[in-house]
């Protein structure tokens, strides 16, 4: 129990701070806070983090969904103490919240996932590592701290097209200390977004966002193998500006020294091994299997939207589900993902925990969706947008903007705990 509570806390943070001028570092409402990282970006980096599928039909559908419910408050109720903590996997945390998986974000700032990870382990909300992250899960475990005073984090798992390297990642995340792994499948291809087809821009392609593979010695041999083997010389076009910057990031995002980097054809063949191993679009339920096999690990599946998946997720042994449209970047016109989560956990009927991803905006967001009955949220853009805006501080702003609201919107609903949450504090109004 907390006494003053994580919301009146960061009230008195920003009231006693405005006595003497001092405003908070990034905009506090949602709409505001994207709106100033837009300004702060450069136009592929927000295009990339604020991007969706097709005309974005999924992405509006994903926030409409949260606008059909209304919270009912009660009254009269003793809230003066409040409990926000949930249990996951055994591991008691602050809040129904995690920082969901982003890839790439070195677009938005250069300490990228370090100070997510940070920002994490300040708030002990647990971190999502992505796999295809700019920081290595190494250097962001190592900044979360070891043992049991560990900050808790999980690991985003992108099923290759080589079942070495996903071994190689799944061994790797449970030395880092990782408690799970999100196995996302709803990315087997990359959706159609014309945001970045219009800007001729996939981060990946540069050499962004692919840490998780450069530090990996499965990839590296493969990378190297490939180099050894050669191949028929494709034609170069005329050398640009923009080919000659890219070759500099590729140079950069390659473990050893730079100047020795601009001259291997290692650098290169990293990213062209990455474009062609990232993802099997090949996966079925029969590979649940193998992975089970080679990792202690809860298995958790991102991307569940149907009751018929959940059933058949955990006769197969799957430890948990996150329903998921991949924040509308993947399958425009899909069902939202807040649409999807009452027949998800009709279908799951409390076999195992089911986390909601996708339209997440505020700590009112993360109040309904756990009222429904997902037991955590995993939040994405806004700590991204904080990150752009701030760093490290950004992100922590963000997390205990969410929190605060949460506690708040808790209390003042007439409620002292999660688990006395249910449908029966909303109504259907849309």
């Amino acid at each position: 129990m907390d006494e003053a509570g994580a919301g009146r806390r960061r009230q008195n943070e920003v009231y006693r701070a405005g006595v003497y001028g001092h405003l908070p570092r990034v905009p506090v409402a949602a709409r505001k806070l994207q709106a100033a990282a837009k300004k702060a970006l450069n136009a592929r980096a927000y295009a990339y983090v604020a991007g969706g599928a097709g005309d974005e039909v999924t992405q509006r559908a994903n926030r409409a969904a949260f606008d059909r419910w209304a919270v009912v408050p009660r009254l009269l109720r003793d809230v003066s103490s409040r409990d926000t903590s949930v249990e996951i996997f055994g591991r008691r945390l602050p809040a129904p919240l995690l920082l969901g998986p982003v890839g790439a974000l070195e677009l938005v700032h250069a300490d990228a996932d370090l100070a997510v990870a940070r920002a994490a382990a300040a708030t002990g909300v647990p971190m999502v590592f992505s796999n295809q992250a700019s920081v290595s899960m190494e250097e962001c475990a190592a900044a979360m701290g070891s043992g049991p005073d560990a900050a808790p984090r999980w690991f985003q798992l992108y099923w290759s097209t080589s079942d070495e390297l996903v071994e190689s990642l799944v061994g790797r995340a449970e030395r880092a200390g990782c408690d799970a792994v999100v196995v996302t499948l709803d990315t087997t291809m990359l959706g159609w977004r014309p945001r970045d087809l219009d800007l001729g821009h996939l981060p990946f392609a540069l050499g962004k966002g692919i840490a998780q593979y450069t530090s990996d010695p499965v990839f590296r041999r493969l990378v190297e193998e490939k180099v050894a083997a050669g191949g028929p010389k494709q034609p170069q076009p005329r050398p640009t500006p923009a080919a000659v910057k890219a070759l500099v990031g590729m140079a950069k995002a390659w473990p050893g020294s730079f100047r020795d980097n601009l001259q291997s054809p290692l650098p290169r063949a990293a990213v062209e091994t990455f474009l062609g191993i990232y993802s099997r679009p090949s996966i079925t339920w029969d590979d649940l299997a193998w992975l089970r096999s080679r990792t202690r690990l809860p298995i958790l599946l991102k991307g569940v939207l149907h009751p018929d998946d959940a059933r058949r997720a955990l006769d197969e042994g799957v430890d948990g589900l996150v329903v998921s449209t991949h924040g509308g970047r993947q399958v425009d016109r899909s069902i939202s993902a807040l649409d999807a989560l009452p027949e998800v956990l009709g279908a799951v009927a409390g076999r195992a925990p089911v986390l909601l991803d996708s339209g997440v905006r505020s700590g009112a967001d993360v109040f309904t969706a756990v009222a429904l009955g997902a037991t955590a949220v995993l939040l994405g853009r806004p700590f991204a947008w904080g990150l752009a805006l701030a760093g490290e501080e950004g992100v922590r702003q963000v997390i205990s903007d969410v929190i605060g609201e949460f506690d708040l919107t808790l209390g003042l609903t007439g409620h002292t705990a999660v688990d006395q949450l249910s449908p029966d504090v909303l109504r259907r109004v849309g």
